[in-house]
């Protein structure tokens, strides 16, 4: 065999692997977030290019080679799918980072990951911070906080607030103990009110779980990127007065229009 015959036999075969090589995945996958915890939806979602008659997509989801999960979709006719995972249970016991790998068809195959934390070892920061209560010296806000840090709280006696600044790494939530005697949101009769949540200047949900004679107990979620958090009563700290009912609602339709609900609480 001649040398030009033989290149040209080269030429071809790296050329036509050079086109398989090429050729993009006739599937594509992805997830809603990339860090998820204990108890969270992960929603997985895609794309085939072109739909397979009678053939689901066939998803697995593994942590260092072992697999979690294993499920067949149905393929929309407009080529898109989606499955919704739960992720809890036995087999979702360990952190780190998780594939989910997709396949349609022969040698169709698409793969993404995210990171996953289990209820056991998620990082929850129980702290007291000192804040500034003016001619009243300092109060103790004792709190914790998962998917973040507090960077500062300060009292805002104009808008009858706590403003809580923090710094975000992940979806997370923070539980604060509100003394009485320096926040509060009551009524006209001295009952307990709502207070009136706004995260980065939008009015969120927030969950009370417990209640005493010298403070609640706040919980509230908080997104990745929120920085500022601000807890509105009926008073902050006594010496600079008490709103009275009418104020608070007034307050309360004012951010009832930049609402929306950026989330359900989630336990």
């Amino acid at each position: 065999m001649s040398s030009k015959i033989f290149y040209g036999i080269i030429f071809l075969l790296v050329i036509s692997a050079g086109s398989v090589f090429a050729q993009e995945s006739l599937i594509s996958v992805q997830t809603d977030d990339k860090n998820y915890d204990e108890g969270d939806t992960v929603v997985i979602s895609g794309q085939v290019v072109t739909i397979i008659v009678g053939t689901p997509v066939a998803l697995q989801i593994f942590i260092e080679g072992n697999m979690v999960e294993i499920e067949q979709i149905t393929v929309a006719q407009d080529g898109t799918y989606s499955h919704t995972v739960l992720a809890e249970g036995p087999l979702w016991k360990k952190q780190g980072q998780y594939t989910v790998r997709v396949s349609y068809g022969t040698g169709n195959i698409a793969e993404v990951e995210f990171n996953y934390i289990p209820a056991s070892e998620a990082v929850v920061n129980t702290e007291i911070f000192d804040v500034s209560a003016g001619n009243k010296g300092t109060f103790d806000v004792e709190y914790s906080i998962k998917g973040g840090t507090v960077k500062e709280i300060i009292v805002n006696s104009n808008n009858f607030s706590l403003d809580v600044l923090i710094e975000t790494n992940d979806d997370g939530s923070i539980t604060l103990d509100l003394s009485r005697e320096f926040i509060g949101a009551e009524k006209q009769d001295g009952k307990d009110e709502m207070f009136i949540i706004l995260i980065d200047g939008i009015n969120v949900a927030y969950q009370e779980s417990a209640v005493f004679s010298e403070s609640r107990v706040i919980t509230i979620n908080f997104e990745e990127d929120d920085s500022k958090i601000e807890i509105i009563g009926t008073y902050v700290i006594p010496e600079f007065g008490t709103i009275v009912m009418m104020i608070l609602m007034i307050g309360i339709m004012t951010t009832i229009i930049i609402t929306r609900n950026k989330f359900q609480m989630k336990i």
